[in-house]
């Protein structure tokens, strides 16, 4: 029987040298480890990396033959393309416990010791030499690649005061502290930015990548080191901060592309799943799909605006953090008013600007403008888009005249009619400005027959917004409102730059 067939309770009460091979327990490298779970979950059809949407037919099919190949990986591609989350999530085809030599720093393999004091202590104990499990979870190292990270952190330094405490010479290796990676034997070590790490600390990870062994400080070491790799880039980075040396990117064995969601569907997917609503503001707040919609179009106008860096990319954590920033609008503003439940509505989006500010690098033409401008343009272009998937194209239908759904509402306010929405509205009177709009609620009865009343009424600032996004209507944003008004009329009261105070 193997090993692990042996239940949790009964595996624990395996606890010395001659009952671990009395077990049937054979060592096996972590890459082997990592292939032989990978291949047991695909032949059992068992997903792998769930919750990771849009790379089913990409990136996750890279991943698994790089795991069957036993490789080192490189992870490429923009911020927010799920990349350490990939890294991290393949602690779940490591075996659930594996056998440690007790009280070893370098997690020694009790029938194939590295260290020094593993050895000792097998020489020293035989049969009767003290192991521990160590569950999966444990098996894994993550470090940030930064400027200051130096060799003794990663690979390891002689410590004088060990080297004092135990009265040993420098000469003795019991006198080296090891560094992140050889701790991290039979675990997964994952670098991220890996072009942020100095060259000559990419220099020193040649060996253990090619080799599998360390050297510190001139020591004739010789620790043949069992470790998965996994590193994470941005491909901007190699002309930015720093890149991979070549040496090392040709010791990486698959390097594998990813990239952002492919459709605003699998966009949408990846946001709900990732957001985090609070306690109670599910049941306070009501989230509408084209409201979900416009959030997932956000990021799709930031990815193609000519005001952002596309080099630096738009991380999927814009629209997560949108999204929640959404409906804590929402929800601040039915506290306020004393609700008990309340829906979002489109000026509700006006909450998510500093979702957007933070999270995307802009070109020069964009800090021109400034962020809070570039935010709003993205949210108007995202209604814009998102506008003719639910109502005819605005452009199209002038062209109708008499036939024009839009002519009733566009003439109302042709004839000086203005409607001003507040942010903080209450329910009451968000409804009373949109319904005092002659044609509006019946435009949007007669285009969504089923519609719910709630449904409607974000229906139909929808339809203000759109009409306003193309032209049709004069859109101003004021401190605490959104005013809608005639657009020729609106145009004409603006102050001229020809306008002459003075009578001579």
């Amino acid at each position: 029987m193997d090993y692990k067939d042996i239940p949790h309770d009964k595996l624990h009460q395996i606890k010395t040298l001659s009952e671990l091979k009395s077990a049937g327990y054979v060592p096996k490298s972590i890459k082997q480890e990592l292939r032989d779970n990978l291949i047991e979950k695909l032949s059992r059809k068992e997903p792998v990396f769930e919750g990771i949407h849009g790379y089913e037919d990409t990136v996750i099919p890279e991943m698994q033959r790089a795991i069957l190949s036993m490789h080192d990986i490189n992870l490429l591609g923009l911020r927010g393309q799920a990349k350490t989350r990939l890294a991290r999530m393949m602690i779940e085809l490591l075996d659930e416990y594996v056998p440690v030599l007790e009280g070893s720093e370098l997690n020694d393999d009790p029938l194939r010791p590295l260290s020094r004091y593993g050895k000792d202590l097998i020489k020293e104990k035989g049969d009767h030499t003290p192991i521990v499990w160590m569950h999966r979870s444990e098996r894994y190292t993550e470090k940030l690649a930064t400027p200051d990270v130096s060799v003794a952190d990663l690979v390891g330094d002689v410590d004088p005061i060990k080297a004092a405490s135990l009265h040993l010479p420098y000469s003795d290796e019991r006198v080296i502290h090891y560094g992140l990676i050889p701790r991290s034997n039979r675990c997964l070590f994952v670098i991220n930015e890996l072009p942020d790490l100095q060259a000559r600390i990419q220099v020193a990870l040649f060996n253990i990548l090619q080799e599998g062994d360390i050297q510190i400080r001139g020591f004739k070491l010789r620790l043949p080191l069992d470790i998965q790799f996994v590193f994470t880039a941005n491909p901007e980075d190699y002309t930015n901060r720093g890149s991979i040396v070549t040496p090392l990117k040709d010791r990486i064995d698959s390097q594998i592309i990813t990239h952002y969601p492919k459709s605003l569907e699998i966009g949408k997917k990846i946001t709900q799943q990732e957001a985090k609503l609070k306690d109670g503001q599910g049941e306070l707040v009501v989230s509408h799909e084209i409201a979900k919609d416009l959030v997932e179009q956000l990021a799709i106008e930031a990815r193609e605006s000519e005001y952002i860096d596309e080099k630096s990319g738009v991380s999927a954590r814009l629209t997560i953090s949108a999204y929640e920033n959404l409906i804590s609008a929402a929800e601040r503003r039915a506290l306020i008013n004393g609700e008990s439940s309340t829906n979002v509505r489109v000026s509700d989006f006006w909450g998510v600007i500093p979702s957007i500010t933070g999270k995307v690098e802009l070109v020069y033409e964009g800090e021109q403008e400034g962020a809070g401008i570039v935010a709003q343009n993205l949210i108007g272009k995202a209604i814009r888009n998102q506008f003719i998937k639910y109502f005819p194209d605005p452009e199209k239908e002038k062209k109708k005249r008499a036939e024009n759904m839009y002519n009733k509402v566009l003439e109302w306010f042709g004839d000086g009619g203005t409607v001003d929405l507040l942010n903080d509205a209450n329910d009451k009177d968000y409804e009373k400005a949109l319904k005092d709009i002659p044609g509006l609620e019946k435009m949007i009865k007669k285009k969504f027959p089923e519609s719910s009343e709630a449904e409607r009424l974000f229906l139909m600032e929808f339809a203000l917004h759109g009409l306003a996004e193309y032209s049709m209507l004069s859109k101003k944003f004021l401190i605490s409102k959104t005013q809608f008004s005639d657009l020729l009329s609106s145009m004409f009261s603006m102050p001229s730059d020809f306008d002459d105070d003075d009578d001579d």
